[in-house]
């Protein structure tokens, strides 16, 4: 079923791409900066922003077949309408050298085990403890936001090699990460991979 978008958001994105040329940018990765600016009107994400083509084509394919989708927050689960998302933190607790999100990610692996698309949008400790875990994610999209371990947080994330979608700077947010998922989400499925999901 197609999306129908409002004349509203119609409208914003033309007014962002008279602001931002992002023609140059491959296709999800110029929905997920277009989204995410969007989101935030902040148009230096189009050169914070850290993906590449190629894992995001898998991961558009790994959601669009049915990949779980696991949040840190309740409010990144708000901003993705079209999905159902598991976020464990309200069964976590604090304890034993880990926070609650922490324990929550333990908690949301333990249920949905590899090949998810993690959406972390708040909680610096919920990215670090996904990275101790062999999680074998479709795509981390890690955008914690703050001033005490966001930025490095995903600076580890950039460097353990995982299919991710980051940010250089603390900002972030579940907005902004919310707003990364549903740009996969929204994008067109190649009519190949259309017809094998209407067949499944």
């Amino acid at each position: 079923m197609n999306r129908v978008v409002h004349p509203i958001e119609q409208e914003s994105f033309r007014r962002l791409r008279a602001r931002l040329d992002t023609s140059h940018f491959p296709p999800l990765t110029r929905a997920v900066v277009e989204r995410v600016i969007h989101s935030a009107a902040d148009l230096e994400y189009a050169s914070d922003l850290v993906m590449d083509e190629g894992p995001l084509e898998k991961a558009h394919a790994a959601l669009h077949a049915g990949a779980p989708v696991v949040v840190d927050v309740e409010m990144v689960a708000a901003g993705i309408t079209r999905r159902e998302t598991v976020c464990r933190l309200k069964d976590a607790e604090a304890g034993g050298g880990l926070t609650r999100s922490a324990h929550a990610v333990r908690l949301a692996y333990e249920q949905v085990g590899p090949g998810a698309l993690w959406v972390i949008g708040c909680a610096p400790t919920a990215l670090e403890e996904l990275l101790t875990l062999d999680a074998s994610p479709a795509l981390v999209i890690g955008l914690p936001v703050g001033f005490v371990g966001a930025a490095e947080s995903k600076a580890a994330l950039r460097e353990s090699g995982l299919p991710a979608v980051s940010n250089v700077s603390e900002k972030g947010g579940s907005a902004v990460a919310a707003a990364a998922l549903n740009a996969l989400l929204y994008h067109p499925v190649p009519p190949s991979d259309a017809q094998s999901e209407e067949t499944s």
